[in-house]
């Protein structure tokens, strides 16, 4: 490994350990020219993905993208900057480990949502309402119905989509 402050191409490793949940290793090292001390990784080179928009189109896996859509979904909701970044990187990871080489946006989009789901209710149908492309009002009351018997098989309170109002009479 060269120094960054001399260039010599030689040093010495002093320390290693796992890094990044074990994604990566951490060296320190030293030259062997200048003794200056530095700091190196090493990770596996990641596949990389590819994405199939609904118009055809191949773009690579954009990590910013995804967590860049996903805050928005989640902007004045419980879900915090962290978890965001938790879910981003649970489904790279996912995709990584069965080796997927390509996926399309609306698949995508549905890892996202599953576990999206399980932390805001509001921010699920944001990004669902953004990705799903709905239609018809009917494919939006769809996902609704959905979510609501989410809630129910875990024993959470349904959804209220409308709350009871007086019918209009004469």
């Amino acid at each position: 490994m060269q120094c960054p402050t001399c260039r010599h191409p030689e040093s010495h490793v002093l320390e290693s350990r796992s890094a990044d949940l074990g994604r990566s290793v951490r060296r320190r090292r030293e030259c062997l020219r200048c003794q200056e001390r530095f700091t190196t990784y090493e990770r596996i080179e990641a596949i990389p993905l590819t994405v199939i928009k609904r118009d055809g189109r191949r773009e690579s896996f954009n990590h910013s993208k995804v967590f860049h859509g996903l805050s928005q979904a989640c902007e004045k909701t419980t879900v915090t900057p962290k978890q965001v970044k938790l879910i981003v990187e649970d489904v790279e990871n996912f995709l990584q480990q069965r080796n997927y080489r390509e996926i399309t946006s609306k698949d995508l989009g549905a890892l996202v949502l599953e576990r999206l789901g399980q932390l805001s209710e509001v921010a699920y149908i944001r990004f669902a309402s953004v990705y799903g492309q709905f239609a018809s009002i009917d494919d939006f009351s769809a996902i609704l119905r959905l979510l609501e018997k989410r809630l129910e098989k875990r024993g959470e309170k349904p959804l209220r989509l409308r709350p009871n109002l007086p019918t209009p009479g004469p």
